[in-house]
């Protein structure tokens, strides 16, 4: 899995035909989405409860690219050995899940996995300042975890810009979840954003038997950036 820092667009699951995820992924992997996000919340940590390791390995084959799971959950630790062996290529982990992020960072990297942190809108860049070491992707939510189509939080276009020059040179990937849209995508990329998470502004309008919408949102969105 080499590292580039081209915009890659990964459509969030979370706005599919639950009754339908294995096309679903197959109809946006051929539309263009370059990766497929898997938001996993538990009710606790956030409002809403989503997907399991299960899930994740049923739709597995049907995915071809890279299976990027967030993990919107307390505690992360038990669950991580769980979806690595369901095949997510990425995890990410909330830096505040938990008071141990670093050895939650070190067990997602010894299951085999790239490992992600994720900042709620309220958190600061700071803490995952001592972190950039073990990362492979830092995630800006750019709205509070737990649904999806919320509004978009401006003031993460500029946390975004700081942490893009707190990375340098790293091969670190800066991951914008959230509200992310044709009229939003531009502002992150430009300060320094490589990965977009749409959910609604992917799948709105389309489905498995007309998976040429999937293909036209998602092309609005990389024209703009």
């Amino acid at each position: 899995m080499s590292f580039d820092r081209s915009v890659k667009i990964a459509p969030s699951i979370l706005s599919a035909d639950f009754a339908n995820f294995g096309a679903e992924c197959e109809a946006i992997e051929a539309q263009g989405a370059d990766w497929v996000h898997i938001d996993v919340m538990d009710g606790h940590f956030v409002p809403n409860i989503t997907f399991g390791p299960s899930t994740c390995a049923a739709i597995r084959p049907h995915i071809k690219g890279i299976m990027d799971v967030h993990l919107m959950i307390a505690t992360v630790d038990p669950y991580i050995e769980a979806f690595a062996k369901s095949g997510a290529d990425f995890i990410t982990a909330h830096v505040e899940a938990g008071p141990h992020i670093h050895r939650t960072l070190q067990a997602i990297r010894g299951a085999g996995c790239k490992a992600g942190v994720a900042l709620n809108p309220g958190t600061p860049v700071s803490a995952v300042e001592n972190l950039l070491g073990m990362v492979d992707l830092v995630c800006v939510m750019t709205v509070n975890p737990g649904f999806g189509g919320q509004s978009f939080i401006e003031s993460q276009v500029e946390k975004t810009r700081v942490l893009r020059a707190m990375i340098g040179d790293r091969p670190i990937h800066i991951e914008i979840d959230g509200g992310v849209s044709p009229l939003t995508a531009k502002s992150v990329v430009d300060a320094g954003a490589d990965v977009l998470v749409a959910g609604s502004a992917v799948f709105k309008g389309g489905s498995v038997s007309k998976p040429e919408v999937y293909g036209e949102n998602m092309r609005a969105i990389r024209a703009v950036c």
